[in-house]
């Protein structure tokens, strides 16, 4: 009973530990765009070309007070997260859903919560390389995944381009900025599949 209560105790404290650490982040990464997106923008014109369907961001976005709630549930679910395949599935998940709901903040005319939404999902691609790696070393089969993660980069990049005539003038750069993001990490899963000796996603972007 004794070492039931003290696991408990532990989930609480570290979820609270968790929850802090995402508060203090949410607050010192801020970007303040003054230019207004024109009314006539309309958003997700996107390509046909890239055959990837994105997950629904959910009806809390980081717009709303909840939303660090929401940020620290997925910290906490993806570090108590053991396999590297299942956190490499994660972080395509997360990186997925912050790209449509930055996209939806752009909608709603919210430019600055829009672009750190925006920055912190394409990191999460970041992450998703850095873990199929780990998970291939390991001798896992990931084959599906880097398919699947390399065609969600080249339709990362699709959104960002497509989004990048209709954020604030001084927020363009930061926009181009992450492309690089979805860039690399199709190159790294392209060049893993390479070496499988499996088919790969064709590029539609100049240079790939």
């Amino acid at each position: 009973m004794t070492k039931k209560l003290l696991l408990i105790f532990s989930v609480f404290a570290f979820a609270f530990a968790i929850l802090s650490i995402s508060i203090l982040q949410t607050t010192s990464i801020s970007y303040s765009f003054t230019a207004a997106i024109p009314e006539s923008s309309i958003l997700g014109v996107e390509s046909s070309e890239i055959n990837y369907q994105f997950p629904h961001q959910g009806r809390i976005l980081p717009d709303n007070p909840l939303w660090v709630l929401k940020a620290a549930r997925d910290k906490v679910w993806f570090l108590i997260t053991s396999l590297h395949t299942r956190k490499a599935e994660l972080a395509l998940l997360f990186s997925d859903k912050r790209l449509m709901s930055g996209r939806t903040l752009l909608e709603k005319k919210n430019p600055d919560i829009a672009i750190s939404t925006l920055t912190k999902g394409e990191k999460y691609l970041e992450i998703a390389v850095t873990e199929e790696s780990l998970a291939r070393s390991q001798g896992f089969d990931t084959s599906v995944f880097l398919f699947k993660l390399a065609t969600a980069s080249l339709k990362h990049r699709e959104v960002l381009e497509s989004l990048i005539p209709l954020v604030p003038e001084d927020a363009k750069p930061f926009v181009a900025k992450m492309e690089d993001y979805s860039k690399n990490s199709y190159k790294a899963a392209r060049d893993a599949l390479y070496s499988k000796g499996l088919p790969v996603p064709i590029s539609p972007f100049d240079g790939g």
